[in-house]
């Protein structure tokens, strides 16, 4: 068994069951691990730390399997945590068949990712200690699962930092459909995961988008009359859909892709909603916020959830820019009394910043505005409180009083 050995100090994180141990903490490598070997990990002055899966790419060499030095780090130990972040999950299935199973760090499975759209598992090998483990995990989901077609998604960046090869197609079963239809609160969507953005949708938005739509009821009963919306970044319309079921009046969506703006609209005719009700922009959004007010448009809910600004902390200013911009301009478009729905997926802007943004925003714009809840991602989305860095999806609900 090889080993990583600390520099003096360095253990702090690990013993606060932090599970990243990055090359700056190393003082040497006993032996000569392979990448995604499991490796005993040790304080400078010997005391065990854990059993972490090592990364000889990575800035984060090594990611923490088990802090017990009894435990054993094995195909049954893994076969016993897939089992776990599946069953978990089971009474989730009555708000959605798309679900995330696995959700890394926080199922004790660092690096995996496991999405659900209906009897597909979609698969996301994010580091070398789960790609090393592949075959034990797919063999591990089928059998948790009953599913037996597993597509694989290991083909974003995260990829590239830990040395590994961005890798896309089937592990197991047939080939998927080109679209499967999902059901998520009585609404149905159809859903690529072979060319959809992250594994195919924004699972991690299901309860938002289940909000908005509450908030369109909640106007109509108030008003008499179905809100005037706003959907930017709308993909293939989520929020737009969810908020025309909830009664909107006009729902006017915006995105820079003509694809799937014609699977927006799509989704309005499976859903046996009105398309007059529905106004579908391919744009920029920055130029078109701007744009709208210049024709004197005016919303009750606008929602911003804008694709990752920042994907790294050298990226953080001109994120924190960009975010500015879009609130500013969507607060200068909201009616008093009006919603704001606004996000941030960036995992560089945490929480704290993102709301110190926002509220630059509210101060720039004139706009009186409450935060009348806080946002982040639905309960298959864990947030592991010994890792905040797995809070990635923040959001704010505003209402502007004046």
């Amino acid at each position: 068994m090889s080993r990583l050995v600390l520099k003096a100090g360095k253990e702090k994180s690990l013993l606060r069951r932090h599970p990243w141990i990055y090359a700056s903490a190393v003082a040497r490598v006993e032996g000569s691990p392979a990448s995604g070997a499991t490796v005993e990990v040790r304080s400078a002055d010997g005391r065990f730390l854990a059993w972490a899966a090592y990364s000889a790419a990575s800035t984060i060499r090594a990611r923490a399997w088990s802090f017990s030095e009894a435990e054993r780090v094995d195909g049954g130990l893994l076969k016993q945590r897939v089992r776990s972040a599946v069953q978990r999950r089971e009474p989730m299935a009555a708000e959605s068949n798309a679900l995330r199973l696995v959700f890394g760090e926080a199922d004790g499975l660092p690096g995996l990712i496991v999405d659900r759209y209906a009897d597909q598992l979609v698969t996301q090998f994010q580091s070398a200690g789960a790609d090393a483990w592949r075959d034990e995990l797919i063999g591990s989901l089928t059998e948790a699962t009953g599913c037996s077609n597993i597509y694989d998604r290991s083909d974003g960046a995260t990829r590239a930092r830990e040395g590994l090869p961005e890798i896309s197609g089937v592990l197991r079963g047939a080939d998927p459909p080109t679209q499967i239809e999902v059901v998520e609160h009585g609404l149905r969507f159809l859903v690529d995961v072979r060319r959809g953005h992250k594994t195919g949708y924004y699972i991690d938005q299901r309860g938002n988008r289940r909000a908005a739509r509450a908030l369109a009821e909640s106007h109509v009963e108030r008003s008499g009359r179905g809100p005037r919306c706003l959907n930017c970044f709308c993909y293939t319309g989520g929020f737009s859909i969810a908020m025309l079921a909830g009664g909107a009046g006009l729902v006017h969506s915006i995105d820079s892709s003509a694809d799937a703006l014609r699977l927006a609209a799509e989704h309005v005719t499976l859903n046996q909603l009105s398309p007059d009700r529905a106004r579908w922009e391919d744009a920029d959004v920055f130029t078109a916020l701007r744009a709208l007010k210049a024709q004197g448009e005016q919303f009750d809910i606008i929602v911003l959830d804008p694709p990752k600004f920042a994907s790294s902390h050298h990226h953080v200013d001109r994120a924190a820019r960009a975010y500015k911009d879009i609130n500013l301009n969507a607060l200068r478009l909201l009616a008093p009394g009006g919603s704001l729905l606004t996000f941030s997926c960036s995992g560089a802007i945490d929480v704290d910043l993102f709301q110190k943004i926002v509220a630059g925003a509210v101060i720039d714009s004139g706009a009186e505005a409450w935060m009348v809840a806080r946002l982040g991602a639905g309960e298959d989305h864990p947030l592991m409180m010994t890792v905040p860095e797995s809070e990635y999806l923040k959001g704010l609900h505003l209402v502007r009083v004046a």
